[in-house]
Formats: C-alpha cells, structure tokens, sequence
C-alpha cells in the first residue's frame, strides 16, 4: 500500500484487506507514546478503518496526540467531555449517522473557537462554511502535514 497518499487505494479484494488490516491493527497500532504532554490533541472522525488508521499514523508521527471516532455520534462523545483538550477536529463529510458539516456546526455550538477541516472525496462540493478549512482526498502526507500546521499554528 502506498503510504505518500492517504484517502482511497485500489485494492484487489478490498474485503480480504479491509479484515486482514482490522485483525492486524491492534498489534501495531499499540505503541508506546513518545509525544511531550504539550502536543496538540486532533479529533479524526473518519468511517473507513483502514484510512482513519492511516490519517492517525501519520498525525502520530508527526507528534500529534489523535483521538479517533468512526462516527459523529462517537465524536460527540469527546467533544461533550469538558476534561478533553481538542486543538482540530478533522472530520470526513460522508458520515454514515450525519454530514460532517452538520457535525461541524455542532461542535462549534459547543466549542466556538475548535478550528475544524473536512478531510473528503467531496471537498469540491462542500460549501465550508467560514473559517473552516478542508483538504481533498486522496491527499498526500506533506500535503496533510502542511494543512494541519498552518490551521494549528
């Protein structure tokens, strides 16, 4: 799998993949954190396992802390809780429970100053609201490293 682009990849029996990458995560997504307790915190909200796994690793090791939820409801459960520190919330449009822009209303109902960026194969159609940022995928790794610092810094 070619790890310089992140959002979709061609694979043959994309099924065989998708159960095998889900059995293997675990052994090699626990890995013990070197990131100084000063990182900042990103929310990925993302379906697709594979490439929210994929988002995450690259985040991580660019020394971001990641929290990762699969759904908006999930995300909600993180941005509710008053004890969780959240610098971005980078979230997919095509959420299987709600859009990713009404989720981002949402969360900026409860965290007006939380910058969010829509992470989708829709990004041309999403109308961002105002300042808010997005990125189209498939995108690569500089190109979602240099997204997320100029949001954060």
């Amino acid at each position: 799998m070619d790890r310089t682009a992140l959002g979709y990849a061609e694979l043959p029996e994309k099924e065989a993949w998708h159960s095998m990458l889900s059995a293997l995560s675990p052994f090699f997504r626990f890995k013990e954190s070197t990131m100084p307790d000063t990182a900042r915190t990103i929310l990925v909200v993302e379906d697709d396992a594979i490439v929210r796994m994929l988002i995450v690793d690259v985040l991580e090791e660019l020394e971001y802390k990641v929290l990762e939820a699969e759904d908006a409801t999930s995300a909600l459960t993180f941005v509710v809780d008053d004890t969780r520190h959240i610098d971005l919330l980078m979230t997919d449009q095509g959420l299987p429970d709600m859009k990713g822009t009404a989720l981002a209303k949402k969360v900026i109902e409860l965290r007006p100053q939380l910058p969010v960026l829509f992470a989708s194969g829709y990004s041309e159609n999403i109308d961002v609201p105002p300042g808010m940022h997005s990125i189209g995928k498939p995108f690569s790794i500089d190109q979602l490293r240099d997204k997320v610092k100029s949001i954060l810094d």
